[in-house]
């Protein structure tokens, strides 16, 4: 399969002006709205819809999933608190947008999908483009155990409840980050591992995500 790959200045411009209206809207993590800067949004989207690409809107991508608005990226993203060198798990892989503004970020991403037509796009176009995460197609609700632990964990999709699963993959000072609630609408939960059964919970603002589909969810 053939893609086309353009990265011109009218789309560097506008990923400039994405990064200030990200800066309005609270993100303050210079890192974040660095690599916010650099992704190319555009090259995830079918060529007629490239002027919707720096829209801070959510966006189709088929098999009933969407590319999530460039401020909940950035949001999830900031609240990781990445550091080089981290070793993160994605639940969620979609198209692969996050994938990328984590692997920018310098952290070694592993990254499950359950849409098998989208794990065998993302696991072509992501390499196409330079970045490598280690990508797996399956249930992300019970994570990929056996490559835990992981220095942080991000859920890109809606839970009813925090899956144990994950918790137990996340190394002791480790953060999880999950949207958590109904199948309309979710609160961002960010858990910080403390000890080996002991965690530190913050409920935070509310969102809306596709579900999260699996044996320890949806």
């Amino acid at each position: 399969m053939a893609y086309k790959y353009i990265d011109n200045y009218r789309e560097q411009g506008a990923r400039k002006k994405l990064v200030e209206i990200l800066k309005k809207k609270g993100i303050a993590d210079e890192r974040v709205l660095n690599v916010i800067g650099m992704v190319p949004r555009h090259f995830f989207f079918d060529e007629t819809f490239w002027n919707q690409a720096y829209k801070d809107i959510a966006f189709p991508i088929g098999a009933g999933q969407t590319i999530s608005q460039p401020y909940t990226v950035a949001y999830q993203t900031e609240l990781l608190h990445i550091k080089t060198g981290d070793k993160v798990l994605e639940i969620g892989t979609g198209c692969g947008y996050q994938t990328c503004i984590l692997l920018k970020l310098g952290a070694k991403v592993y990254t499950i999908e359950r849409q098998e037509k989208l794990y065998e796009r993302t696991k072509q176009v992501l390499p196409f483009m330079g970045y490598k995460p280690n990508f797996f197609l399956g249930d992300g609700s019970k994570g990929i155990p056996e490559h835990a632990p992981y220095n942080k964990i991000i859920v890109t999709a809606g839970a009813p409840i925090i899956p144990d699963t994950l918790l137990t993959q996340l190394v002791i000072g480790g953060i999880l980050v999950i949207p958590v609630g109904d199948e309309k609408s979710q609160k961002m939960v960010t858990v910080l591992k403390t000890g080996e059964y002991d965690y530190e919970e913050h409920v935070l603002d509310t969102f809306r995500f596709v579900p999260l589909v699996g044996d320890k969810a949806w």
